[in-house]
């Protein structure tokens, strides 16, 4: 039986390249890890504190570093593990599994691609994509109206955050957060196959 293994991607900001690459999960779990893209000038890094991995990921929106704390566990077991740019509502770190990472890199490369053109063309809006978001806001209301948005606590009462390239429905009751990706065609026509949402809803701790 072949060892577990976990995909990591980022795209590096200072050379702008996508970097994936594959680690064991018991070298993830074993201690800190560093991954430098081969250009030298940006890195993951991972600091291990017990059961709870501190994650630095170097920023091409934004151009800062995100400090982020998610549990061993999830970074080991989940399919994907999405972290995220609050800035701009993009991912800038994906951990889990090949096929899960490698298509969420696309996307992102896509997004990024626009984002580089709009600049180039000094055409950059409200949104990254504004009939990307225009789809993805009609969706969400008719999933609305159809009483298909609830929370895991039980509550049914939320809000809608509307970013740059994404869309929070934030619970009402518990405060808890569910994004839906507003960057690309694909998020549309991820969001147009579900029926309902659920927002995964706060625990007790």
């Amino acid at each position: 039986m072949s060892e577990q293994t976990r995909f990591i991607g980022y795209i590096c900001p200072v050379c702008g390249k996508a970097v994936v690459v594959e680690r064991t999960a018991f070298a993830l779990a074993a201690g800190d890890q560093t991954i430098p893209c081969p250009c030298g000038k940006s890195q993951l890094e991972f600091h291990q504190q017990g059961d709870h991995c501190q994650v630095t990921v170097p920023c091409l929106f934004c151009a800062k570093d995100h400090h982020t704390v998610c549990s061993t566990r999830a970074m080991m077991e989940e399919k994907l593990l999405v972290l995220s740019c609050s800035a701009s509502g993009l991912g800038c770190c994906f951990i889990g599994e090949e096929e899960a990472v490698f298509s969420e890199m696309e996307k992102l490369e896509r997004a990024v691609d626009k984002l580089r053109m709009d600049d180039q063309e000094e055409t950059r809006g409200t949104f990254l994509d504004e009939i990307v978001m225009g789809e993805v806001l009609g969706e969400l209301k008719e999933i609305a109206e159809r009483k298909g948005i609830s929370c895991g606590c039980g509550c049914d009462q939320y809000g809608i955050k509307v970013g740059y390239s994404s869309v929070d429905v934030v619970c009402a009751g518990c405060g808890a957060t569910l994004r839906l990706p507003a960057a690309t065609l694909d998020d549309v026509d991820e969001i147009c196959a579900r029926y309902t949402l659920t927002i995964p809803g706060k625990k007790e701790v």
